[in-house]
């Protein structure tokens, strides 16, 4: 008889978990592994599982110093572990335990970290904030995709155990976003600096000036964004930034480690200017604002003072809003700019950016020209450019310049993928996921030493994209990959263990809410869906 009222309690018990999941929709959850230390991208230079996972829980702390720099990072991942865990995870300088973020001495470098892991706590410890907000990317990657929604989730919340050890490989991993020939607001600027942050890209290019567009303010020159930037292609309303709204743009990508880059593109892609300004042309007489998509037609006149007069407002007023080192000035397709009037445009204007303390960068046509001292040239050729335009390039590395790689037939994300791609353009052919990934940009322009390669940096041209779900469709899942040349090692290179990690990125996507190209060259598994 006890046994018989032991088996019914035991059929009750088990009634009652079967009501409670019917009413709250819960299956049992099954037995919970933590993702892997080497599942993350982009790859990490030394990986060392061992020992039990951390698991984060209702009484975790984030404990960091007593600096400004590492409260800014706690305050950061908590505000990402909170909505979804449900968690109070407060920033605290007590204790010991949970999630700890510490600056120290070590080989890290101005990026890198450590990562620990272990039944007591993670820590992450780098030299500079920088290391540890890249530490926290890979913690985010190391914890279920599920933590990046904005509403509680069931858990657990697991970090395997092991050592992370990680130095990037290049100091410039960079994305270029154009918002000239489609504008976009702050608010769409900064979800992409958040996409961009997670895959510890530290650059964000912003083509402020073309043909179709000019995008910030400039009170010395006011018709140039009022005038010049009141249309974007196909005619739309356009736009553009005040100063306060480009400040805040610098100051978010800041508080994500990225580092902004602003480009005025000149002497060619200048018709916005032209048109916001007779003088600025040679005939003293202002074009119609233009909203195609056709290359190489408009120039500022490289003969007289007033060009340069514009240039040095322009130059002085970006620069003072513009805490970073570097200033692009653009340079390519001048096709409407004699050679000459394009030397004499070059070396006009390269001593005006060096008198407002920022390093010039051009696109790869400033070596036809002689680049200034310390200058960076972003090379956008194809497999196929031409040798003597290469050869140009490579003499220019070999004299000192160095090289930012974005050839367009691999990394610029607006190419097509297939020829079905919906949005994107063509011309510098397909450019589905493998082959955006599988080169080594070390190796890829033969005779430049291998101290002038800087980086790698992603481009995101704008003729056909409008709104954030065309950037993220574009973006992803390419841009994973171009961090990953950017930051791992040569020798962690492979497609076949690279295509594997990228399809574990999927849900993390998905529960990200970013649009994402299904490519069938990834196998996406059940976050493909």
């Amino acid at each position: 008889m006890r046994q018989h009222r032991r088996t019914l309690r035991l059929l009750g018990s088990l009634l009652l978990v079967a009501m409670a999941a019917s009413v709250t929709g819960a299956a049992p959850a099954p037995a919970a592994s933590p993702t892997p230390l080497d599942r993350v991208i982009p790859a990490p230079a030394s990986v060392a599982p061992g020992g039990s996972p951390y698991r984060i829980t209702r009484g975790t702390h984030i404990r960091v110093d007593g600096s400004r720099e590492t409260r800014g990072v706690g305050e950061y991942l908590a505000k990402i572990l909170r909505p979804s865990t449900g968690y109070r995870l407060p920033v605290t300088a007590q204790g010991a335990g949970g999630i700890r973020l510490r600056l120290a001495e070590g080989p890290f470098g101005a990026e890198g970290y450590r990562l620990d892991s272990g039944r007591s706590g993670v820590t992450i410890t780098a030299a500079k904030a920088a290391g540890l907000f890249h530490g926290v990317q890979t913690l985010r990657q190391l914890l279920p995709a599920a933590v990046e929604k904005d509403s509680v989730q069931p858990g657990p919340w697991l970090v395997a155990g092991g050592t992370i050890k990680d130095t990037p490989r290049y100091g410039w991993r960079g994305a270029m976003l154009d918002v000239s020939r489609h504008f976009f607001t702050v608010e769409q600027v900064k979800r992409y600096i958040d996409q961009l942050a997670l895959y510890k890209i530290n650059k964000l290019h912003l083509h402020l000036s073309d043909d179709q567009g000019w995008r910030i303010a400039i009170d010395s020159w006011p018709r140039l964004a009022t005038y010049g930037g009141s249309t974007e292609v196909g005619g739309g309303p356009g736009g553009f930034y005040t100063k306060a709204d480009y400040r805040e743009i610098v100051r978010y990508a800041s508080s994500r480690h990225l580092e902004v880059v602003p480009e005025i593109d000149m002497p060619g892609h200048t018709n916005a200017a032209l048109a916001s300004y007779a003088d600025l042309n040679c005939d003293g007489v202002a074009p119609p604002l233009y909203t195609g998509t056709e290359v190489g037609f408009s120039s500022l006149c490289a003969g007289k003072d007033i060009t340069y007069d514009f240039v040095d407002d322009v130059i002085r007023e970006l620069a003072a809003l513009t805490p970073g080192r570097y200033l692009h000035i653009g340079g390519d397709e001048a096709h409407s700019t004699s050679h000459e009037d394009y030397v004499k445009f070059m070396d006009r204007v390269q001593p005006i950016v060096a008198k407002y303390g920022k390093t010039v960068v051009g696109w790869h046509q400033l070596t036809g020209a002689t680049p200034a001292k310390g200058a960076l040239a972003q090379y956008w050729g194809l497999d196929g450019t031409s040798a003597e335009e290469k050869a140009r390039v490579v003499k220019a590395a070999q004299n000192g310049t160095g090289l930012i790689l974005s050839p367009a037939d691999r990394v610029y994300l607006d190419m097509k993928y297939t020829k079905d791609t919906p949005l994107g353009l063509s011309w510098a052919g397909y450019v589905e996921v493998k082959r955006s990934y599988d080169w080594d940009p070390g190796a890829y322009l033969p005779g430049v030493p291998g101290g002038a390669v800087r980086g790698v940096e992603a481009p995101m041209w704008s003729e056909t994209l409008e709104n954030s779900e065309h950037i993220e469709y574009m973006a992803f899942p390419r841009l994973p990959g171009v961090a990953e040349l950017g930051w791992s090692s040569a020798a962690s290179h492979d497609w076949e263990r690279y295509k594997g990690r990228l399809a574990a990125q999927a849900e993390r996507w998905n529960a990200l809410g970013i649009e994402w190209y299904r490519s069938p060259q990834v196998p996406w598994g059940a976050g493909g869906r």
